[in-house]
């Protein structure tokens, strides 16, 4: 094999041995996008706090992503740099995709063992408490398995590497949110939510152990101490690390614009699709408030409805499994900038459809278009962004970028889910539906943006 800075070229066999963590990572991850709504709902959330529970995602990710990224660059342990945050993170999410579908079970025993008479409400509590905790340790992994990237990966396969990680997304989401409705179709066997949930735990922890074995830092304690010192890394505040991040090129600006408005549109689907498919797809009114006996009428539909939204996940994240690899040679060819404006505009496209049509089949299909796109926002910003990192800064660097992944989310589960809350359809009965449609107009525009700024960006040759 090729050297390249002391680097060896990686093959496609150990690309996909690499990127084997991350596909436990996404799989768990995808769990609790698909499944949180129906959880919560059941616990009593409105469409607002359903959001405020999203923010989760946001928070941990502006907060544990920067610290973790800065802590694993410095990080000198027998276990290696980055491995013992990919570790650590997948062991205590998995208590938590554990505990969070039992959380009203878990409110009864904490009652039965404390004889404390607890809150009507803290069977909801709990289950927040739960995302913080799985969206937090989904961050203490993340954001050092892309830093191993430049770690252990020659920098002119560096687009082929997150190409490879977008695979790993697609095929790890299609798993998780294909099992269940296969196992309906093939065996007419309904998987219960909790057994979906340790399905995900048991995805994260086994394969961030097999990426920890099998998977060599290629940097010793020696060198690390070296790099350190190359990037001249000392105790800086908070803003003197941000200050040094956008310092790095004129151009890292516009990425992380680009980046910002493209995970506004990008988790309007996200976190609104499955009460989407729900309520607007399959007409099923908001169960937060009433009673048992209507819940139990609308059983069929929602659950119809939830299954529909794990298929049509599976179908946009294969699609992003068959064109992971591709995108990431065409944009090697052609250039990441271009590459990706395409990407983009097939994705708006698609919101477009799904904010205008209901038909469960014509919405399928628009999510495989859509996920032409998402193949293209896992890979290519992060290879953007790549040519511009200093060695020995990988991590802090990644973890800076995550803030323009993570905010804007917080701009989606509080502003865009307020709107919604107040877009409300009355129907007989005194029950009530909402727009949720609406989210993928919104979306729509801001993945517009996105794609004008990346015209911007001015890529090194």
């Amino acid at each position: 094999m090729e050297e390249n800075n002391n680097l060896k070229r990686f093959t496609t066999a150990q690309f996909l041995n690499f990127c084997l963590g991350f596909f436990g990572l996404q799989f768990a991850w995808q769990m609790r996008i698909i499944l949180s709504g129906p959880v919560t709902e059941g616990l009593g959330a409105s469409p607002f706090i359903y959001g405020l529970i999203w923010l989760a995602g946001p928070f941990t990710g502006m907060v544990v992503q920067p610290l973790v990224g800065a802590l694993s660059d410095k990080t000198i342990s027998p276990f290696g740099r980055r491995r013992p945050y990919l570790l650590g993170g997948a062991l205590l999410a998995a208590i938590a995709l554990w505990i969070f579908p039992n959380s009203d079970g878990v409110a009864t025993w904490l009652h039965n063992l404390t004889g404390i008479n607890l809150p009507a409400c803290a069977a909801l509590l709990i289950a927040a408490a739960m995302i913080w905790i799985i969206d937090a340790c989904v961050n203490i992994a993340q954001g050092p398995y892309r830093a191993l990237i430049p770690d252990v990966v020659p920098p002119e396969q560096h687009s082929l590497a997150n190409s490879y990680i977008s695979l790993a997304i697609g095929l790890g989401s299609v798993v998780a949110a294909g099992t269940a409705p296969f196992l309906k179709w093939a065996f007419n066997y309904q998987m219960s939510i909790p057994a979906q949930f340790i399905m995900a735990a048991l995805a994260f922890t086994l394969g961030m152990i097999w990426t920890c074995i099998t998977i060599k830092e290629q940097q010793t304690k020696k060198e690390i101490i070296k790099d350190v010192a190359v990037a001249e890394i000392k105790e800086d505040t908070f803003l003197d690390s941000l200050k040094n991040f956008f310092a790095l090129s004129p151009e890292v600006s516009k990425i992380c614009t680009m980046q910002f408005f493209t995970w506004i549109g990008t988790m309007c689907m996200m976190i609104f699709f499955t009460q989407y498919s729900v309520h607007t797809v399959f007409q099923v009114p908001d169960l937060s408030s009433v009673t048992e006996e209507i819940t139990e009428q609308y059983l069929n539909a929602t659950l119809f409805g939830t299954n529909f939204s794990s298929i049509c996940f599976a179908i946009f994240n294969l699609v992003c499994f068959l064109v992971a690899i591709p995108i990431g040679v065409l944009s090697a060819k052609y250039g990441n900038k271009k590459v990706h404006i395409i990407s983009l505009t097939t994705m708006i496209l698609a919101y477009l459809g799904m904010a205008f049509s209901y038909n469960p089949k014509v919405v399928a299909v628009l999510m495989g278009v859509a996920g032409i796109g998402w193949a293209s926002i896992c890979a290519l910003p992060f290879a953007m962004l790549s040519q511009y990192i200093k060695k020995g800064t990988e991590g802090s660097v990644m973890g800076i970028f995550n803030i323009f992944i993570a905010g804007p989310q917080v701009f989606v589960c509080t502003l865009v889910a307020w709107f919604i809350s107040k877009c409300i359809i009355k129907l007989d009965n005194n029950l009530v539906n909402y727009h949720w449609e609406y989210a993928f107009v919104i979306g729509a525009i801001c993945l517009a943006i996105a794609a004008f700024i990346t015209a911007a960006v001015k890529e090194k040759e």
